[in-house]
């Protein structure tokens, strides 16, 4: 699933969309987050939150938002 439809007008080199669009499948996947619209809306929110802020690796990108994702209370996005 493409990350474009979450950029909110933001601009990114589409190597970094890219990038980005592998994290957010990747997360989805270990999350088993598979028709869920609205978890996928707010992970692709943070990843691109994170890439704004810097952060382009789609490795790095994956394992910030799994790590914020195994930390929430209540195991919920």
């Amino acid at each position: 699933m493409s990350i474009r439809p979450y950029l909110n007008g933001a601009v990114f080199h589409p190597h970094d969309i890219q990038a980005m669009t592998m994290a957010l499948d990747d997360v989805c996947e270990v999350l088993g987050i598979n028709g869920n619209i609205r978890a996928k809306e707010v992970i692709a929110t943070r990843i691109v939150e994170l890439a704004t802020r810097g952060e382009r690796g789609p490795a790095q990108l994956r394992d910030r938002v799994l790590k914020e994702a195994n930390g929430n209370v209540g195991g919920q996005l």
